[in-house]
């Protein structure tokens, strides 16, 4: 097997987003990557797809690879470690993307080994180049390291460094399963169209470019969702209506409850 600068165990949306960020950008060649899922027609798509290696050994992988990506289950990773954990080497970098899994969890694997894990937390929005990944750097992982992960993850969006690892579930919370907070939304004012006399097509045209200029327009005009969404509500208008009604049926605090909600499961996780 030839020698690969980033292996990646697991080949799901994730991993499958970071590996097309990865060639799309033009941060490696691919034939300097190779990815490892048991399943057949993963390895495929992955294989067709991206033009890079595939594996259903995870061993081989580990042991030509400079940076392994752990992109699993969280349920999955104490089988996957166990099996690997012998060839795992010092001079390897993990970058570990499972949920609510912290470094010091995967650092217990290799306790004879002083092993440089980088935690991350990207999103979906990465298979498109509007992703969002937050970083933070366990205990033997070297400034170095951290950026050797932004790197990786800067090719498919943004990446911020967390400091306190103890925040990395809030991270997942917020920015991590964000993205299907956002498409509920969409759903819904998409639904709330058609109920109201527009054809599905129509409501779901709207409901998107609506969405995706509320979203361009927080980045480039630097103001804040509070002081944009006053610049729409007209005193006694139809969006007042609206934020009224949402306010009355606490839509608001929901949101905030559905949040701390996957926070919580993502330290439980982690237990």
């Amino acid at each position: 097997m030839a020698q690969y600068e980033i292996g990646v165990i697991g080949s799901g949306n994730a991993a499958e987003g970071i590996v097309h960020a990865i060639v799309r950008n033009t941060i490696l060649f691919a034939d300097r990557i190779i990815a490892s899922d048991p399943g057949e027609n993963r390895r495929k798509l992955f294989a067709e797809r991206f033009n890079i290696a595939v594996t259903a050994d995870n061993r081989a992988l580990v042991q030509n690879c400079d940076i392994i990506i752990f992109a699993v289950k969280p349920q999955q990773h104490v089988d996957m470690v166990k099996a690997i954990a012998d060839v795992v080497r010092e001079d390897h970098l993990i970058v570990s993307i499972m949920a609510g899994v912290s470094t010091r969890t995967i650092e217990s694997n290799f306790a004879d080994r002083k092993i440089r894990v980088v935690r991350a937390m990207p999103n979906l929005p990465i298979h498109v180049g509007a992703g969002m990944a937050g970083v933070c750097r366990g205990s033997h992982a070297q400034p170095v390291d951290v950026l050797r992960a932004q790197r990786i993850f800067e090719a498919g969006g943004r990446c911020i460094v967390i400091d306190d690892e103890a925040q990395m579930d809030a991270v997942t919370a917020v920015s991590g399963s964000g993205p299907a907070y956002f498409y509920y939304f969409v759903e819904a004012i998409t639904a709330a169209g058609v109920k109201i006399g527009l054809s599905p097509r129509e409501a779901d045209i709207l409901a998107k470019q609506a969405c995706l200029g509320a979203a361009r327009m927080m980045l480039e005009s630097g103001e804040s969702p509070a002081v944009l969404r006053q610049k729409v509500t007209s005193p006694s208008g139809t969006t007042q209506a609206a934020i009224e009604s949402m306010t009355t049926g606490h839509v608001f605090d929901q949101i905030i409850e559905g949040v701390v909600a996957a926070h919580r499961r993502g330290q439980e996780l982690g237990r």
